[in-house]
């Protein structure tokens, strides 16, 4: 018998027992739905957390500083320590940083400036290493022979929309314990928005030979920021950056990338184990997909007996009944297919309002930075196509044995079956 008509028997079959297939057909259709859903929004989520990691890290942007986040386990980095860095290969750009230590400034009306870190900079590097987070909304930044100049950051000058505590051209008073020195407002800097490494909305910059006039000191910064030429090679820059300190275990290497691949394997292992839960109920419709086969062959013992006295093969049989489970398992898996896409927005929208965080500090949100959770599905051919072609092979599975059993009849034995 050709296949084309062995299908269309098969096709047959199946809409004569509308309901029993219906129900049958249900169960591919839950479990291909369930993995598609899963599947489109755990990537959304993936690129939605890759996606705000990004907003708070410059990716091609290295950080060194001396020990670890939470201890100094050396000095601060000495000039001929960072030219070493500069002299690294794969290292595009340089920008050290001093932080100052108890410091405070006050306005001309001797009220506190909201800076937490007062950092010393070289105002053109740093424009050049963070460009996009170092553009002021009033002024310009000051040029490197300025050294009478400050740069603020939007919150450390704003105490809110309306309320400031400091103008462009306004002199504050930089108080380092005993040490003094009055500057000029070049700049006040836009809202960074996303919290990060590289958000200075609460910072205060000076110039280098200033912060070493404040401190009475050597020149000596406690942080390097490394911009490197190809991201993909930030991992081996590090390395070669440790390796130019006499200790590399002293110094402590920020590579935003490395973070990102790291979460991204893990949000990728937390999407393949929702997915593997889904496939439990598609093993589940398998094992009611070969309950009634197993009934269906009983019911029609008489059926098969008579195939097989007019001159049907066993293997005709067999293709028979195994042509119904792809049936099953290709309707259900489109129908699936389509209820997924539609699961997935569902669950999107339901999702996205259930994790809004609260919106507070409204004044001091950045225009156009997203602050909300959004999980976008995305769908992706390739899971389509592999939750497609498991449930068929599913049914496949599940169906062969009440296949084999059908096909396996004696021709005398089925006829005289009541």
């Amino acid at each position: 018998m050709k296949s084309s008509k062995i299908l269309a028997v098969a096709w047959e079959n199946l809409t004569q027992r509308k309901l029993r297939a219906s129900l049958t057909t249900l169960g591919v259709v839950i479990g291909i739905a369930a993995i598609i859903g899963l599947a489109a929004l755990g990537e959304g989520f993936r690129l939605e957390i890759r996606e705000r990691i990004q907003q708070g890290f410059e990716l091609n942007v290295l950080i060194v500083i001396p020990g670890s986040f939470t201890a100094a386990l050396r000095p601060p980095f000495i000039p001929q320590e960072v030219n070493s860095v500069r002299n690294v290969t794969g290292v595009a750009l340089v920008a050290p940083l001093i932080t100052l230590p108890q410091v405070k400034i006050y306005n001309e009306t001797n009220q506190r400036i909201n800076a937490f870190t007062v950092g010393a900079v070289n105002f053109s590097e740093m424009t050049q290493m963070v460009g996009e987070r170092f553009i002021p909304i009033e002024g310009e930044i000051p040029g490197e022979d300025e050294n009478d100049t400050i740069v603020l950051g939007y919150r450390a000058c704003f105490l809110n929309e309306t309320t400031r505590l400091a103008r462009v051209g306004d002199n504050v008073t930089v108080l380092q314990i005993n040490v003094s020195k009055t500057l000029r407002v070049a700049a006040i800097l836009g809202k960074g928005g996303t919290p990060g490494i590289t958000n200075f909305d609460n910072w205060a910059f000076i110039p280098t030979k200033t912060a070493v006039q404040l401190m009475e000191g050597e020149e000596a910064y406690n942080l390097i920021l490394v911009k490197v030429s190809d991201i993909e090679q930030s991992e081996q820059v590090a390395n070669d950056i440790e390796n130019v300190f006499e200790n590399p275990y002293a110094i402590s290497v920020l590579v935003p990338i490395a973070f990102v691949r790291q979460v991204d394997r893990i949000l990728a292992i937390v999407q393949l184990f929702l997915m593997a839960i889904a496939s439990i109920s598609l093993l589940v419709a398998g094992i009611g997909i070969m309950n009634i086969m197993t009934v269906s062959v009983m019911e029609r013992t008489r059926e098969i007996g008579i195939l097989k006295a007019i001159g049907a093969k066993s293997r005709t049989v067999l293709a028979m009944f195994l042509s119904e489970a792809v049936l099953v398992g290709m309707v259900g898996g489109l129908i699936g297919i389509l209820t997924g896409y539609g699961l997935s927005f569902v669950l999107s929208y339901g999702l996205s309002n259930f994790i809004q965080p609260q919106q507070q500090d409204t004044a001091f949100q950045s225009p156009g930075v997203q602050q909300s959770m959004a999980i976008r599905p995305v769908f992706s051919l390739e899971w389509t196509i592999i939750a497609f072609i498991f449930a068929v092979i599913v049914c496949i599975i599940f169906g062969l044995y009440p296949a084999r059993k059908a096909s396996k009849l004696n021709p005398v034995d089925a006829l005289r079956y009541e």
